[in-house]
Parts: C-alpha cells; structure tokens; sequence
C-alpha cells in the first residue's frame, strides 16, 4: 500500500467508525460505543483498555488497524469492504496489543532500557544503508513512506527492542533440545527425512498430427511405425541419445531425451506400472500417450533411502527449536494475560479479544514438539 492509498485508508477509518476524532454512528456500531442517538462530539483520548494500569486507546488501535491493513495489501474501496476488514483483523489486532503491552511491562520490571545512545545508533546505519546524507532527508523520507516522525519511529523500535529482550533472556533462555530429544525426533519422524524413490530416463517422442476422420488413423499408424523404427535403431546398436536428438519431437531432445530424476509419485499410476519391473538399461515398446508415441529408456532408479542423522541434525534443530520457541512464548504470554489485570471500556473489543483465546488456545496446544 502506498502512501496515497495509506492516506485514503485512514481517511476512511475516520469516516466508517474506525477513529474516535468524528463520534459518527457507524463508530458506535462498529465499535460498539456511541449509539447512533447519543450526542456527537470531539474525542481526543478514548481509553478502550487498562492493563495493569496502563492504557490502549483508540487512537493506537487506529493506528494498528491501518498497519494491519497495510500488511495484508489489502485497499477496500467501499465502506462496507472497509468494515469487512475492520471486522476481520480487529480480533488479532487488539490480542496483539495488549500482549506486546505486557511484554512492555515486564521489560521494565526487569530494567531493560531502549537509550538515546542506542537510537541514535541505528538511526545512523539506516541513513548509510539507504544513502542519506543529512538528518533532514532521512526525516521527509520517512513522513512521505510511512507516515511517521522521529518520535513515532522512536516508540516502534523502543516496543521491539524492549520486547525482543524479553524473548531472548525470558523465553529463549528456557528452550532447549537434546541429543537424545533430537536423535528421537529424527526416529520418530524418518519419513519426513527420507529422500523418496526416483528414475531417470531418457525418452523419444514422435508426435500424432491432431486430425480427424480416416487421416487421424493413418496419421496414428505412422507415428506408431516411425516410434518403432527409432527403437529399432537403438537395438541395431545406434546410440538412444543420438536417435532421440535426430528423431524425437519433445523438447528433450536436446539432452539426448534425458528426463529427470523424477519423484516417481509425480508420475502416472500407468507409467509407474510400465517401469516398475523394468530392468535399468532396458527400453519400453512405443506407448501410446496423449501426445503420440513415446519410446523410454530406463537410465537410473534410486529406492526411498533416510537421510543420515548427522547430515539432518542441524534442520531438525532449527525445525523443533523453533517450534518449542513459539509453544514456550505462547505460554509465557498466557501466564502474562492469567496474572493481568484488565479493565476494559469497550464490550466489542472485549469480545473480540476473549473470541480470538480460541485461536491463541490452538496455538498454545499444536506446538512443541
């Protein structure tokens, strides 16, 4: 979405409810607040949530609204799609916030700190990656891409540093895999590190002329004549490649007919039949396809064969480290939410935070390992 379209989405927001800044009714029904016969007005700050004392309001649910829209690629173009969308994506949103506000939290009551120092750091090196020479062209690029001023872009990274060190020393710190875990992973789950059986062969292909009536016939059994006369040749002793680069219709020609390794799965259950006792080596007899007459020469046939622990064990590390990551943070967010105290303001997002617990619920329970 770019920033004409981000201009336009936020205007819409206004319009449809999604902002507190106009009280209009469709606010009120979306959001469940106002009702349509209340007074209008102007408000600045509406408070939606507290946790644990501090507050979400409406303005930053508006702003995570348009960055959760802008991140789908989604651009509604009426107000119902607009409503739509709000609908869709305020569940996760409003989880989201509050859980990044809790990790907030816990972040300062461990002393983790996000300081000028540090800013100012990563404020040079996104000038010199981008090529900005001054503080001022790095500032006009930022408002006119993302909307933001320093302070805005200040806040974002203070939220995800502060909790990106909560993961690593909270979370992180607590996840581990064993040898033993991992060598019973790779048992458990052979199948999954198993290379699945293949061929290779070589093949010519002599086409059948689409036509119709008594031709169709004689066309038929000419190409089945000429596929025969090319196998023939190959027995007398000519080279297969050198036939199929001479005689063959199918873009592998130009290989010497070679096709593959093939995952015998991807082929059809007739030519799986066809190849399966045939010798490496040996050539079929012109099969009838689709196309025409094909002529297939058996080079290669590997069987399903686990890959060695050692050659898997830094995927499985990654693969089930990284699904207990996210089952132990799913956890560690639960006990934050259990131990939190919530005061909400707002029915609807209420319901729609408790509605999305299923959704956190079915994480919390698929992952791990």
């Amino acid at each position: 979405m770019n920033l004409t379209t981000w201009k336009a989405t936020r205007r819409w927001l206004v319009l449809a409810g999604a902002s507190v800044l106009v009280a209009a009714p469709a606010a009120a029904q979306l959001l469940g607040g106002t009702s349509p016969d209340a007074p209008q007005g102007i408000i600045i700050q509406r408070i939606l949530v507290k946790v644990n004392g501090d507050i979400i309001t409406q303005t930053e649910l508006e702003e995570r609204q348009i960055g959760a829209i802008r991140q789908r690629g989604l651009q509604p173009r009426t107000d119902e799609e607009l409503r739509q969308a709000l609908e869709d994506i305020t569940p996760e949103v409003i989880s989201g916030a509050v859980d990044e506000l809790l990790l907030i939290q816990r972040a300062r009551e461990l002393g983790y700190q996000f300081t000028d120092e540090q800013f100012e750091e990563i404020i040079g090196d996104l000038m010199a990656e981008n090529g900005f020479e001054t503080e001022e062209e790095f500032h006009q690029a930022l408002a006119q891409s993302e909307g933001m001023t320093l302070d805005d872009l200040r806040r974002v990274m203070e939220r995800q540093i502060l909790i990106n060190q909560v993961q690593q020393i909270e979370v992180l710190g607590s996840v581990t895999l064993t040898e033993v875990e991992a060598r019973e992973h790779y048992e458990t789950n052979i199948a999954q590190y198993t290379e699945p059986p293949t061929v290779t062969m070589r093949e010519i292909l002599v086409r059948v002329p689409d036509l119709g009536g008594g031709a169709a016939v004689t066309a038929d059994d000419l190409a089945r004549m000429d596929a025969e006369e090319a196998r023939q040749r190959v027995l007398d002793g000519e080279s297969f490649e050198l036939v199929a680069v001479a005689v063959s219709d199918a873009a592998s020609k130009a290989n010497g007919g070679l096709i593959g390794p093939i995952d015998v799965s991807l082929l059809s259950s007739t030519l799986i039949d066809v190849l399966g006792d045939l010798p490496v080596g040996e050539m079929t007899e012109p099969l009838r396809t689709p196309l025409g007459y094909q002529v297939l020469r058996l080079e290669a046939r590997t069987e399903p064969e686990p890959r060695p622990f050692e050659e898997v064990r830094d995927e499985i590390s990654q693969n089930v480290f990284n699904d207990r990551r996210l089952a132990e943070y799913a956890r560690y967010l639960d006990r934050l939410r259990g131990e939190a105290d919530m005061e909400w303001k707002n029915e609807r997002l209420k319901q729609a935070f408790d509605d999305y617990e299923a959704v956190r619920a079915a994480r919390l329970a698929g992952g791990g390992d």
